[in-house]
């Protein structure tokens, strides 16, 4: 499974945290940007690099940071595809993955501690979907995408 990572300008700090996780895991990765905290950038266009990858590999996932998380979570699921939950602690990290099959995990770097952070990335990242009745909800989420996009 590779992860696609992207951030902000607000997240590039966190980001490098969250490499530093995933390379002791060693969970492949692909850093698609900002690389500079000191460059402004647009927060949505890093959430649709990210997002496009992740929906397009079938077993790959994403992590997005920003400031909040909040706006890197609507634009990301606006790809067809992409699953973005928005997270500040490892309970809703599994729940994003137990319950809704969550393919990007979305972090706000104002609203997370670093010592919470590993554990967020790797409860992420080991926990899988439950399916049964999560199934049918997931089912319903995709019968949505496909009436809308």
């Amino acid at each position: 499974m590779t992860i696609y990572l992207g951030a902000d300008h607000r997240g590039v700090d966190f980001k490098k945290k969250i490499i530093g996780i995933l390379e002791k895991a060693g969970t492949p990765y692909q850093d698609l940007g900002a690389y500079d905290s000191e460059q402004s950038c647009d927060y949505p266009l890093v959430a649709y690099k990210v997002a496009k990858e992740v929906a397009k590999h079938q077993n790959s996932r994403g992590i997005l940071v920003c400031m909040s998380g909040i706006g890197q979570a609507i634009a990301a699921n606006k790809v067809r595809g992409a699953y973005a939950a928005l997270c500040t602690n490892a309970t809703a990290a599994r729940l994003s993955r137990q319950h809704n099959n969550a393919n990007i995990l979305v972090l706000g770097a104002k609203f997370i501690k670093a010592t919470q952070l590993k554990a967020i990335i790797l409860t992420w990242l080991k926990t899988e979907f439950e399916g049964g009745r999560h199934q049918r909800r997931v089912n319903q989420i995709k019968q949505i995408e496909r009436k809308s996009c």
